[in-house]
């Protein structure tokens, strides 16, 4: 069996690697490895380590997810934030046979400023397909749900909003899922607590047999949520709190500011837990 080895970032989810990849998954015998470099958000909002890390793990896992459902073998994994030393570590380590590298058009390429297909082709001596993806021009074949909630996560009303939208889908594009949850604050103990919240909720999504894959988010939501949107390539956002008479998200008009600064279409829920919390 073959190994390919899949290097993408931005682009990875586009109308053409998805068909690329398809292409050479028909010639048959092989499997393909998918290496996401870590990359910061353009603009200049304080970001965490970690949530740099989470947003590759998270673009590692929907398409794992994905491809997985064609019935693709694939495995995945986040490498260094310079794509060319993530790509030849990547070699050293799996071996593979061909490398597909996928990239937007070279006017708006980083990775095409610093002449990436040229160097991995003369380092690895490898054959390198380069697959140009205009995800500006050609979209998504799917659409794409964020989905931000703390302690409120846990609760029946989120998994029904979720699964409401899937529902309400009338064509056959499909829906992808980002769960965002915000740490409580910014220690050890906050993150372990976002992340093994951030597990159950995603654990109950996919039960649910829905595409998803999360991140924990800086402690204020806001920035938490502007993030996320630099990372992903969002439709619309759902936020879940508690009421109003319970939650610092409400009282700090999130719901309104993340509507004026995203200009997506922002649904809110309301969980019905009686316990108060912040959010």
């Amino acid at each position: 069996m073959k190994t390919v080895l899949v290097v993408a970032n931005e682009t990875l989810g586009g109308r053409s690697l998805i068909e690329a990849v398809r292409k050479r998954a028909e010639e048959g015998d092989v499997r393909f490895v998918l290496c996401v470099p870590q990359t910061r958000p353009r603009a200049g909002l304080v970001v965490y380590d970690d949530a740099v890390f989470d947003a590759a793990q998270a673009r590692v896992d929907l398409a794992l997810g994905f491809v997985r459902a064609e019935h693709i073998e694939a495995i995945g994994e986040v490498g260094d934030p310079d794509p060319y030393a993530a790509t030849i570590d990547a070699v050293r380590e799996h071996n593979p046979d061909e490398i597909i590298i996928s990239t937007y058009p070279e006017t708006r390429s980083g990775w095409m400023r610093q002449d990436m297909i040229e160097r991995v082709s003369q380092a690895s001596g490898l054959p390198v397909q380069h697959v140009v993806t205009d995800i500006d021009n050609e979209g998504l074949p799917f659409r794409v749900t964020l989905a931000v909630a703390n302690r409120s996560a846990t609760g029946h009303e989120l998994l029904d909003a979720l699964k409401a939208k899937v529902d309400s889908d009338t064509d056959k594009r499909g829906r992808l899922f980002i769960i965002l949850v915000p740490q409580e604050g910014g220690d050890g103990t906050a993150a372990r607590r976002a992340r093994t919240r951030l597990a159950l909720v995603l654990g109950r999504v996919r039960e649910a047999g829905l595409f998803a894959a999360g991140l924990v988010g800086d402690p204020d939501p806001f920035t938490a949520t502007m993030n996320a949107l630099q990372y992903f390539r969002v439709d619309d956002i759902v936020i879940s709190t508690f009421a109003a008479t319970k939650s610092g998200w409400l009282r700090s008009d999130l719901i309104q500011r993340v509507r004026n600064a995203s200009g997506r279409e922002v649904e809110h829920v309301i969980h019905s837990d009686p316990v108060p919390a912040s959010a």
